[in-house]
């Protein structure tokens, strides 16, 4: 079992709120092991966290310009998987373009699948990049799409970058979501905070699982585990007969 599985299966909001309090010194744990670009990744990542959001919500409609769509592109290939082809599809779409779909994408919201297909006609944008968008401006709703968080759900491995992959992940989030809210008494949990919690959980076991130390998520797993095979012996026996 991944850690992020471990995570994911997890039910304790003490432990979900003590990684998700660790977010930032994974950020500067995995922007440490880039080098070069390492004040590029804690750049652009306090400007997508932080920055982005405060501008988007600040408008009297939310919406996103060209230049900011480029720069969240270059967040998201920073920070994951490099692909230059997708940076220069994104630039190639007009500001008036990308003012007017990014506007009727979140005008579109709750409904989140309709908003996805609205971002997904801009070019470079698919599912992944639109949940992106989203979760910016409307992370009470939309998690981003990200592999690594993804991964940590065992039903959607391997990663789908596609429409109806992006509705399962959606749907598994959401249900974690509900889930922490009704057992956590502050209820603050979002769709982005569980996404950012299983990020920061999967990269710190990758990169510096010293970072994790604290928290151990075996016993829960074990009995978990137990649980499952005590489930499944009935239906073995089924089989059988």
């Amino acid at each position: 079992m991944s850690g992020g599985e471990c995570l994911f299966r997890c039910e304790d909001p003490a432990v979900w709120r003590g990684i998700y309090a660790k977010y930032w010194a994974v950020v500067e744990a995995k922007a440490a092991g880039k080098q070069k670009s390492s004040g590029k990744l804690l750049e652009l990542e306090k400007w997508y966290q932080e920055q982005l959001p405060a501008a988007i919500l600040a408008r009297t409609e939310r919406t996103l310009t060209q230049p900011e769509l480029v720069k969240l592109m270059e967040w998201k290939l920073t920070r994951g998987k490099f692909r230059p082809r997708l940076k220069q599809l994104i630039g190639s779409n007009s500001e008036e373009a990308v003012l007017c779909c990014t506007k009727k994408a979140f005008a579109l919201l709750p409904d989140v699948q309709s908003a996805i297909t609205e971002l997904s006609t801009l070019k470079g944008l698919g599912p992944a990049t639109a949940s992106a968008v989203l979760a910016a401006g409307a992370p009470g709703e939309v998690a981003f799409m990200a592999d690594e968080v993804v991964e940590s759900i065992a039903e959607l491995r391997p990663v789908q970058y596609t429409a109806k992959h992006f509705s399962l992940f959606l749907e598994k989030i959401l249900h974690k979501t509900h889930q922490l809210n009704k057992v956590d008494s502050q209820q603050d949990w979002t769709p982005h905070k569980v996404e950012l919690s299983l990020w920061a959980w999967e990269i710190a076991n990758q990169i510096q699982p010293s970072l994790l130390e604290e928290f151990s998520l075996s016993d829960s797993t074990n009995r978990e585990t137990k649980e499952e095979e005590t489930r499944e012996q009935p239906s073995k026996r089924r089989k059988t007969e």
